[in-house]
């Protein structure tokens, strides 16, 4: 979505899930003067022939961090674009240094001013840039500046995430030069313009990752549709040495969960393509049905175990240290009152609930949808208790 600004043409963007983080980047756009219509369901067409502010309304940007990557597109298309510190979930560190030094590196002046972050060029240009770390919307903001930067730009120790790489296809169907991407090297040789797109996105892998991570949790047996397997390489290894049998069959996985007792197991989180930091909270909610001890590490934020609080009120038994759980199981868990706290967090509750004697009630659910699409639709559909109420109900 906001590579759409890099180009006055429509851009149409297919298999877009109405999430409310969609929807807030929606609002940002059409702010800064782009039009943004549903042509269906899950079909957008965004066109940035107008704009009028190269300046992100912080009351959204404050809402979610992604909202941070229309600065790169403004910048390298209009020489200009202005935001604030991103907002999002509380799971720890996450400074945007990464995508303010390698503007600066493209040549880009950046100045903090009023809380707001304005970065100017008269035209950028490329060159070699070391990421400190393998930020994932890091490299998209890079990439996306680069593509219309004077001559040739490198980026070292870029992330390889999955959404990268389709980033970089929509990017070269746009007219981009771009080589690497799914590497830890990147390069792109700048154009003069980029053009219009149709472009259909990838599968949510993470989505999928939580629907398999809820069928093990129930001894389920589900056939997910619409999925890349390679993409959850990870998570289908983990769920193997758990015991749970999972089958490819071209884009749909098949998860069975009902052979019996789920075996403890160890997990790092890492980045792509390493065990994914987005599905931590939901499999060590799995991992309290596990007999044995599982241990969790979590490598890539450092605030992203809060939510074992949480699970322990359901009985989980849960020690942590630093950036490691240690689980118990398996226990019985047993229905309260819970609070997600972000995203994840927020899916690992329902989970827990769902493998939980008696009633779980997960408030602050408004984490869930800007996420998940109709998630408890679709566990309903899967034969799950589940059912959305408001605090006055």
């Amino acid at each position: 979505m906001a590579a759409a600004l890099l180009t006055a043409d429509p851009v149409i963007i297919e298999g877009v899930p109405r999430i409310e983080d969609v929807l807030i980047l929606a609002e940002v756009l059409t702010h800064l003067g782009a039009t943004v219509e549903w042509l269906d369901s899950s079909t957008l067409v965004i066109t940035a022939a107008h704009l009028h502010s190269f300046h992100a309304p912080s009351d959204l940007v404050k809402k979610m961090r992604a909202s941070f990557l229309v600065v790169g597109p403004l910048l390298a298309r209009f020489g200009e674009g202005a935001s604030c510190p991103p907002g999002g979930d509380v799971i720890g560190q996450r400074p945007i240094d990464v995508h303010l030094v390698g503007f600066m590196a493209l040549g880009a002046d950046v100045r903090y001013d009023g809380e707001v972050y304005w970065t100017r060029a008269t035209k950028l240009r490329g060159r070699t840039i070391f990421m400190d770390y393998p930020s994932h919307i890091g490299t998209e903001n890079l990439l996306m500046a680069a593509t219309l930067a004077e001559g040739h730009t490198v980026i070292r120790n870029a992330s390889a995430e999955p959404e990268v790489v389709d980033l970089a296809e929509m990017l070269i169907a746009m007219g981009a030069k771009i080589r690497g991407a799914g590497t830890s090297t990147i390069e792109i040789e700048g154009v003069e313009r980029l053009h219009g797109v149709r472009h259909r996105v990838i599968p949510d892998r993470i989505e999928a990752g939580t629907f398999a991570l809820a069928t093990a949790v129930t001894s389920g047996d589900v056939w997910i549709e619409n999925v890349q397997p390679r993409h959850l390489d990870s998570l289908i290894w983990k769920l193997g040495e758990m015991g749970v049998r999972v089958e490819e069959h071209g884009s749909v996985l098949h998860v069975d969960a009902r052979a019996g007792r789920l075996r403890s197991t160890n997990v790092q989180c890492l980045p792509y393509p390493g065990y994914p930091t987005d599905l931590q909270a939901t499999i060590g909610a799995v991992l309290t049905q596990a007999e044995g001890l599982s241990v969790v590490h979590e490598r890539v934020y450092d605030n992203r175990l809060l939510h074992v609080a949480e699970l322990r009120r359901l009985g989980a038994e849960i020690e942590v240290s630093g950036q490691t759980a240690v689980i118990r199981g398996p226990v019985a868990l047993a229905g309260t009152t819970v609070r997600a706290l972000d995203i994840r967090s927020g899916a690992a509750l329902v989970l827990a609930g769902l493998a939980a004697y008696g009633r779980t009630e997960v408030l602050d659910t408004n984490h869930l949808d800007r996420g998940y699409e109709s998630l408890d639709v679709k566990l309903r559909q899967l034969g799950a208790r589940v059912e959305r109420r408001s605090l006055a109900d």
